[in-house]
């Protein structure tokens, strides 16, 4: 049996249909095997007509009469008459004229569609029709219903299948036997033929658990093998220097969070053993992960080690190159700045700096990884907002080094316990859970459009007590066909509008990065009193005095991203406002009332994760499409499940390539997810 045998070669596949096919990403034999049903539609139980009721039905009958007319602009209207010897009903086809050559003749038919009132009458509408002496594929039976990609129909994959069926039911199960026996799973082919033959609900859940079994486990062993991999390297070893630590907290003008401290032992302890650090520092919004990071940039220079810290932005970059400067300089620890606006001179001696020691702590964007960067002893990597780097980036910057260094990956966006244990199961993971002490919950609020003259007075009163507010809008050009507001348009209203009488900023990606810091330190001093932006300040952007966000078109940004912009305000201890408009004055959905009502963002992201699939926190564009037809990410029983089994099998020491169909897999969601 060849599975890599090319579509062209089923019975019933001629040039126009393989060229459907192809447009769908469907090449092979496997690849239809294994296109999955996205929904099913119940037609297994045949009615009487006499008895039908409104819903999706499927009747026995044959066509008394049909004929055909046409409307207006070409449309066709085929309508017949339908009998089963109990009842008669009408049935209606829309743009399907080959219906009244299909019907003629005495043979009897299943029909399957919706029996409705329309039209001033109850009918059956657009339903399929199959001899009753050929293999039904669309009626009489729990019919799948498959992603019409580039207009695939779903028909054409269920009659294609059928000629495929002999293979599916000889498929070689891609999981070793003692897995499919303990866990008590279907065996892979009755799987498969349960999905697209499917005799009951029964069947379909029972199929599901095993193929959404296999995308865990997959997952699962991938992230085992990166760990076994990486604990075979060697790397360098810091030591503690209890002193020089103590000496940068007692200088800190603020308490650690008790999850800052934990965190930062466990760092501390990943630095002394020679096994390089893999750790992941998720931390919420405004949790000071700056803090710890600086901390153990701190503890790896008093070891003569350099330090090098990469974010996407160069916003975010000159953000963590001041605070680090501050937290560290009193210790005689030098910080330099590299970013696309360093150039010339400048550009050239930091190069010799970093490159002869000089500089010991060396914060940057993707300027880093330029083959012009030479450290001279790079012991530690920190990777802020990991999930906007791609898996080459990341190692380019780890390669700077003679040993592999000690990697902190940080994000902030909080990510639920599932998609940890799948996606970031290689690392070793460090929460921060806590905010500083004395800052107060932000209070978040939505609005309609139409209450929008309010809100500005709201806004007012915290300019009129000197603070400041943010203005956020998620297009930079007017668009005359999106309703989206722009930041230009947005900007310009509210120089003429209602804060006329105020200084205001404007701020977004398109703007060269000496005008963006120019903005930035404006607003920063207090100088401009709202900052209209994109959602280039979505993350990192500090401005203690900043007490107001708002929010247009809120609707339309995942909770995770809504919950990062509102993380711009809140970082003093003055109570801070985030207020939500809507993009309409529809009734607000479920998922922004979660918002309203939390602040928690492990939480949030759940629901985000719930919602939006795994996309919306794991990054789409570097790490590619984790293509998990079955599984949810949230299902942590059958995740814990597949982590157990999996573990078993790296225990074990079992050769992986003794099933080659597991370890093509394998090795593809080891290459998607490994971070060093």
């Amino acid at each position: 049996m060849n599975l890599e045998l090319p579509l062209e070669a089923v019975k019933g596949v001629g040039e126009k249909t393989a060229e459907q096919l192809h447009a769908a990403g469907l090449d092979t034999v496997y690849d239809l095997i294994t296109f999955l049903p996205r929904a099913y539609e119940d037609f297994s139980e045949v009615v009487a007509i006499a008895d039908i009721r409104p819903g999706k039905r499927t009747i026995r009958a044959h066509c008394e009469k049909v004929e055909i007319k046409r409307v207006r602009r070409g449309m066709t209207v085929t309508t017949a008459v339908l009998s089963d010897g109990t009842a008669k009903l009408n049935a209606v086809w829309f743009n399907q004229p080959y219906r009244a050559a299909q019907l003629k003749g005495d043979d009897e038919y299943y029909f399957s569609g919706t029996f409705e009132f329309s039209y001033n009458r109850y009918q059956l509408t657009n339903p399929s029709a199959e001899k009753v002496s050929d293999m039904p594929v669309s009626t009489d039976r729990i019919v799948p219903i498959y992603r019409a990609i580039k207009g695939l129909k779903s028909q054409l994959v269920r009659k294609l299948l059928i000629e495929l069926r002999p293979y599916v039911r000889v498929l070689p199960d891609p999981l070793p036997d003692g897995i499919v026996k303990s866990q008590k799973l279907l065996p892979y082919a009755e799987a498969l033929l349960a999905l697209h033959f499917p005799k009951s609900s029964a069947d379909i859940e029972r199929a599901r658990e095993r193929l959404a079994f296999d995308e865990l486990f997959d997952l699962l062993l991938a992230a085992e093998l990166n760990k076994q991999s990486h604990a075979s390297l060697k790397g360098w070893q810091i030591p503690f220097d209890q002193v020089a630590v103590k000496d940068f907290v007692a200088g800190l003008p603020f308490q650690l969070t008790d999850a800052q401290r934990r965190a930062a032992w466990e760092i501390i302890q990943d630095f002394e053993r020679d096994v390089p650090m893999n750790r992941l520092l998720q931390g919420d919004v405004g949790s000071g992960k700056t803090v710890v990071a600086g901390l153990a940039a701190r503890q790896a220079a008093s070891s003569g080690f350099q330090s090098a810290i990469m974010a996407p932005t160069e916003i975010l970059a000159s953000q963590h190159a001041e605070t680090l400067t501050a937290l560290l300089q009193p210790f005689g620890v030098t910080v330099g700045l590299l970013t696309g606006s360093v150039k010339g001179k400048a550009r050239e001696e930091l190069y010799k700096q970093i490159a002869s020691g000089g500089v010991d702590v060396v914060v940057g964007t993707h300027a880093l990884i330029q083959d012009a960067v030479t450290f001279h002893r790079l012991g530690f990597v920190v990777i802020d907002e990991q999930h906007r780097f791609g898996v080459a980036q990341r190692q380019q910057l780890l390669h700077k080094s003679d040993h592999m260094p000690h990697l902190l990956a940080m994000t902030a966006t909080p990510i639920p316990r599932s998609l940890a244990l799948t996606v970031y199961g290689e690392l070793d993971i460090s929460v921060l859970n806590e905010r500083p002490k004395g800052r107060k919950p932000i209070l978040t609020k939505l609005w309609s459009p139409n209450s929008r003259s309010q809100l500005y007075d709201l806004i007012e009163e915290q300019l009129a007590q000197g603070r400041q507010a943010y203005v956020i809008c998620s297009l930079i050009d007017d668009n005359a066909d999106n309703e989206l507001k722009s930041v230009q348009a947005e900007y310009k209203k509210l120089r003429v509008g209602p804060f006329k009488h105020r200084q205001i900023g404007l701020l977004h990606g398109k703007l060269k990065p000496a005008e963006k810091e120019a903005v930035m330190a404006d607003f920063a001093s207090g100088k401009t009193d709202i900052l209209v932006s994109t959602t280039v300040v979505e993350v990192g952007v500090d401005v203690p005095n900043a007490t107001v966000i708002m929010i247009e078109n809120a609707d339309r940004f995942g909770l995770a991203q809504l919950h990062q912009l509102r993380g711009r305000v809140g970082r003093s201890e003055r109570q801070s406002y985030c207020y939500l408009v809507m993009s309409d004055s529809k009734a607000p959905s479920k998922r922004l009332r979660e918002i309203e009502k939390s602040n928690d963002g492990f939480h949030l992201a759940q629901v985000d994760l719930d919602l939006r699939g795994p996309g919306e926190i794991y990054g789409r564009a570097q790490h590619g499409d984790l293509n998990l037809q079955v599984a949810t990410l949230g299902d942590t029983q059958l995740i814990a499940r597949a982590q157990r089994e999996a573990r078993a099998f790296v225990t074990a020491n079992r050769d992986l390539l003794q099933y080659k169909q597991l370890a093509n897999q394998v090795e593809r969601y080891q290459r998607l997810t490994k971070l060093n």
